[in-house]
């Protein structure tokens, strides 16, 4: 019998692939956003201060994903998947690539930091698009009993893209003085997105639209306004679906840009130490991210996100004395522990959210929720948890994580698949 796997490939190869490009370039701004963009976008505030305007300035892609889910929600639904996902990858490559051409604060005054926040913007509203649309592709294609494995597709773009943002990062820093880094290094791997991005839009333009996408055109034509449909007949699905994502953007934006911007401010670590310990626990994310698909198609999703979430809460509670313990064993083991989890909470979602909306809404509302949830997981949490930090209540951080946890419990608690 011929592995599903193989008979999909091109459909697997585009959802991941196209993913991990768009996770590249969010990542890329993350790691910049920790290590250089405070003293070069803010050099006339005290260094916490940098800290915290250079995280004020990376959550604005946060504000921007959910407006980017609906702009890129209403086509996916109206026109397809395939010219949908091609626009996202566009549009979050070409912002990524215009931030390795823009002045510092010395060069242009407030213009950079305007310019910053515009591309920043850019790049969040093209994500907005991307994750909901990779994993329709992947699900809606996969056969009976593999959705939850063939969904997590889009999730290992995620550790892919990461390893490859920070692993640059890291070997720029190796081979760059600190001088030569902060004045032209950290543009490297802004320009190096343009060819990532060709090859994710050569895979996107060969594949075709998706099987249950055409069989719902045949059935009816489109909603004029998917998200108004959505909102009015399936807002409770939303608001669930938000919910339960919460607590993976919490995990991950806690354990890499949060951790690294307070590993070499606060902590003392050198940078490429911490990058090299976040390379490391980052594969413990790609494993539970497998293990979770897998045992999601077994048991269920829901059942398996439900596990995921109560770890997340204990794990809050380990949290932020193992990254201010003073031992990188303990830190590597800290943050291997949060990823390991990341993946439990993030992996079967491709496989979850898809059954909480019809097709006619379902790019819509997974893209919706998905983004909505990324605001308090991905844009509050880290910036709350670098106020405390500031304020010298690190070890008060994991208490985050424990509430993220707890909301994701509830959403996944009370989400009921779609009649």
């Amino acid at each position: 019998m011929t592995s599903p796997y193989r008979q999909h490939s091109r459909i697997l190869t585009a959802s991941l692939t196209g993913t991990a490009v768009e996770f590249y370039d969010f990542y890329v701004f993350a790691t910049a956003t920790a290590l250089v963009f405070g003293q070069l976008f803010f050099p006339q505030s005290s260094p916490e201060a940098q800290g915290l305007q250079a995280f004020m300035v990376f959550g604005i892609a946060f504000l921007a994903r959910p407006v980017g889910a609906v702009a890129f929600g209403h086509f996916g639904d109206r026109i397809g998947r395939k010219a949908t996902l091609v626009a996202s990858l566009l549009l979050m490559g070409g912002s990524t690539l215009l931030i390795a051409f823009l002045p510092s604060h010395a060069q242009a005054g407030f213009v950079a930091p305007l310019l910053l926040c515009v591309l920043r913007f850019g790049q969040g509203f093209g994500l907005g698009g991307e994750w909901g649309g990779a994993a329709l592709l992947a699900v809606e294609n996969a056969p009976k009993g593999y959705e939850s494995r063939f969904g997590s597709a889009p999730q290992l773009g995620a550790p892919v893209g990461f390893l490859a943002a920070n692993g640059l990062f890291l070997l720029l820093g190796m081979w760059l003085g600190d001088e030569d880094f902060l004045s032209w290094g950290w543009r490297v791997p802004f320009l190096a997105s343009a060819l990532l991005v060709g090859i994710g839009l050569w895979v996107r333009l060969n594949i075709g639209e998706t099987p249950a996408f055409r069989a719902a055109l045949e059935a009816a034509p489109p909603p004029a306004v998917p998200l108004a449909k959505l909102l009015r007949d399936h807002w409770g699905a939303v608001l669930a679906g938000s919910a339960g994502v919460v607590a993976c953007f919490a995990l991950f934006y806690l354990s890499t840009a949060f951790a690294l911007d307070v590993g070499t401010r606060s902590l003392g670590y050198a940078r490429e130490e911490f990058l090299g310990l976040q390379l490391g626990a980052n594969c413990f994310l790609a494993l539970g991210i497998v293990l979770a698909a897998y045992l999601s198609d077994k048991s269920s999703a829901r059942a398996v996100l439900l596990w995921g979430s109560v770890a997340t809460i204990a794990i809050g509670f380990a949290f932020g004395p193992g990254l201010a313990s003073g031992s990188a064993l303990l830190v590597f083991l800290t943050l291997s522990a949060a990823l390991l989890t990341m993946g439990f909470v993030y992996g079967p979602l491709g496989g979850w959210l898809p059954t909480l909306y019809p097709v006619p809404v379902r790019y819509s509302g997974v893209s919706v929720a998905f983004n909505a949830g990324g605001i308090l997981g991905g844009a509050v949490t880290p910036l709350a948890a670098k106020a405390l930090s500031n304020a010298g209540m690190g070890g008060s951080i994991g208490l985050l994580l424990v509430g993220a946890g707890a909301l994701t419990l509830i959403g996944v608690s009370l989400a009921r698949p779609a009649s």
